[in-house]
């Protein structure tokens, strides 16, 4: 089979002709029909991603398709069910085998591509939304990276709960993207006085950042009181650091979110997460934002958008 794999640390992913990955007794085969990429994986290939897999490493941290064969100690999927699995990696392939606790029946009207780019970026937004956060209807709602592949879909949930969301994102294009997703007000991420742009619009609630300094930096000093910040990542590079005092004064709380984290110390926030979703997805609730689909072949293409940002939602491969 064709699978991208990253031999070395800083290395560039190169497509090889390896052998099929056979189940273990706990594991599934998969046929990968559709996976996602995400900014994680651009840090895996830098050696900065928070989880180190041993090398060669096969890129790809979700995807979809269907089971092509089951572990001798298995009884709960069986060959031919549609799934989706958050696995970390072995998704830039045309066959992966994972944990069958990693994977998740898909809803009948679920496309493949649609699963593929679903699973983190909702989760993400949903989690810290709803379980960090508890995200009130009429509070306002800040998303930094509004038209990114997570904060597309922040935007879209946090208007399904009832807040008043304001997006940030540069460029009239991303900015209408998120408008069409559900955002109240939007404002463009280079506003030459940010903090004073969004206290102009009444002081935000919660701040939603995958983005990180400078934005980080102007969004905490437009929060009201009581606010909540959450930290989802630094797609610009710089880690913010977080001024004590400012969060004492104001009684603010910054929740940091890393969502694969909690299938290590507390998977059920997960599974009744994904479960809401699937049911908003199944009612039309939901509906992911795929600015590019590319073949397995052009992966390296698709991760390049990543780095260029210049994609929006989520960019799919199709093996």
């Amino acid at each position: 089979m064709r699978a991208w794999q990253l031999e070395e640390i800083g290395g560039t992913p190169q497509l090889n002709d390896v052998e099929p990955p056979r189940p273990g007794p706990t594991e599934v085969q998969i046929d990968i029909a559709a996976c996602g990429l995400n900014f994680a994986d651009l840090l895996t290939i830098k050696g900065q991603y928070q989880e180190k897999p041993p090398l060669p490493l096969t890129l790809g941290m979700e995807f979809a398709g269907v089971v092509r064969a089951v572990g001798s100690e298995l009884t709960g999927l069986s060959v031919g069910a549609r799934v989706g699995t958050f696995s970390g990696g072995g998704g830039l392939a045309e066959v992966a085998c994972v944990p069958a606790d990693r994977c998740v029946p898909l809803p009948d009207a679920m496309s493949f591509p649609d699963a593929a780019a679903f699973q983190i970026a909702y989760g993400t937004s949903h989690v810290a939304l709803r379980h960090r956060a508890n995200l009130q209807p009429g509070e306002t709602v800040l998303v930094l990276g509004a038209a990114g592949g997570v904060g597309l879909t922040a935007v879209e949930i946090a208007h399904r709960m009832g807040a008043r969301v304001i997006a940030c994102a540069r460029g009239v294009e991303k900015l209408d993207i998120a408008r069409r997703a559900g955002a109240d007000e939007v404002i463009d991420s280079e506003t030459p006085d940010l903090k004073a742009a969004l206290k102009a619009m009444g002081g935000v609630d919660v701040v939603y950042d995958a983005v990180g300094d400078p934005l980080f930096s102007a969004a905490l000093r437009a929060c009201r009181p009581g606010a909540r910040v959450l930290v989802i990542g630094f797609a610009a590079g710089q880690v913010p650091q977080i001024p004590a005092n400012y969060l004492l004064v104001k009684n603010i709380t910054v929740h940091g979110l890393y969502w694969g984290g909690y299938l290590a110390f507390d998977p059920k926030v997960l599974t009744e997460s994904m479960t809401e979703l699937f049911d908003w997805y199944a009612e039309g609730k939901l509906r992911p934002h795929i600015s590019h689909t590319l073949p397995l072949e052009k992966a390296d293409v698709g991760l390049e958008l990543l780095r260029s940002r210049k994609s929006t939602g989520k960019v799919v491969i199709t093996p």
